[in-house]
């Protein structure tokens, strides 16, 4: 059960962060620069074939429209948002689509999608977006390298991530918006690649947004690791036929979040059972000792550890070390 009752401590946690976090937030928001505007992205066709000659007709056009983005930004004076833009428009680069807009959408490419046969598609948490997404592309670097050979790794950026200091981090909005819009790049990918092997790899309020858009999906793993939970009390809330697995470093401060979901007359706060838990009924693979940022980190464990499910192996074990 969510609900706690009344003058439990975590539920007195949980509502001493949403009053301060409502307080504070507007104070820090007031002193944000405007949003960076950014044209409308072109109208692409659907892609029909994951051959090498339509992806890159396909990231061709998205480079040409983050370029257009890149001039805009410059024109705005932003001079941090359009090195960050020129360095996407690399023709290295590889992006299924890309806006500008609103903080920016993106669905970056690592590795050879035509010939990938295991693939991973990556949610992100909390405050990404164009001017934090150094860190999002890193760890997406980083497991591909990991998995080696016919594999791709996909950082799909699909929605407006909350900020961390937000009381839309400890609600699910943001996360309902999110999920048909996963549940549709999924759904389009596995048309594109029926026989690969794929999961879906969420981080944080990135739990949030798979729990909601996974119900259904064709997908042979889900791992949620650094979860704040998912806003349902089992791995069966999910109503998916994936291997739920789920892990946390022991130097993650997610782990002080209140694991309740109290509901109020116009919103819900919290999400729920810890997916760590054992009622929770996840897998628990070894997430190592690191914090809410260290899961993709090159060389660590809940790195090979990810990599291993990705590639339908075993991973270790919570308590046990690779």
């Amino acid at each position: 059960m969510a609900f706690r009752p009344r003058g439990s401590r975590p539920l007195r946690t949980l509502l001493a962060v949403l009053v301060a976090t409502s307080v504070a937030v507007p104070v820090a928001g007031a002193a944000r620069p405007a949003a960076v505007p950014a044209p409308a992205p072109a109208l692409l066709a659907p892609m029909r074939a994951a051959t090498p000659g339509a992806l890159d007709e396909r990231y061709a056009a998205n480079r040409d429209g983050i370029r257009a983005a890149g001039r805009m930004a410059a024109d705005h004076g932003d001079r941090r948002r359009a090195a960050v833009l020129r360095a996407m428009a690399e023709p290295t680069r590889h992006f299924l689509s890309f806006d500008g807009r609103d903080g920016g959408r993106t669905t970056e490419v690592f590795g050879d999608l035509s010939r990938a046969e295991r693939i991973a598609v990556l949610v992100p948490g909390s405050d990404t977006s164009l001017d934090t997404y150094g860190r999002f592309r890193a760890g997406a670097g980083a497991l591909r390298q990991q998995l080696g050979g016919r594999a791709a790794v996909i950082a799909w950026l699909g929605y407006r991530t909350p900020s961390t200091a937000s009381p839309e981090a400890m609600t699910p909005g943001r996360a309902e918006v999110a999920a048909p819009r996963l549940r549709r790049f999924f759904e389009e990918l596995r048309a594109l690649k029926p026989t690969a092997r794929t999961s879906l790899l969420c981080h944080s309020y990135g739990s949030v947004v798979c729990a909601r858009g996974v119900s259904g999906l064709r997908v042979d793993a889900v791992v949620l690791y650094g979860s704040p939970g998912t806003g349902t009390d089992t791995v069966d809330g999910l109503r998916s036929r994936a291997a739920v697995w789920t892990g946390r470093g022991a130097d993650d401060w997610i782990a002080a979040v209140p694991h309740v979901r109290l509901r109020l007359p116009f919103v819900t706060v919290g999400f729920g059972t810890d997916p760590v838990a054992k009622e929770f009924g996840a897998r628990v693979f070894d997430a190592g000792t690191g914090g809410h940022s260290d899961y993709l980190k090159p060389g660590s464990v809940p790195l090979k550890n990810i990599a291993r499910i990705v590639s339908g192996q075993a991973p270790s074990l919570a308590g046990r070390h690779a």
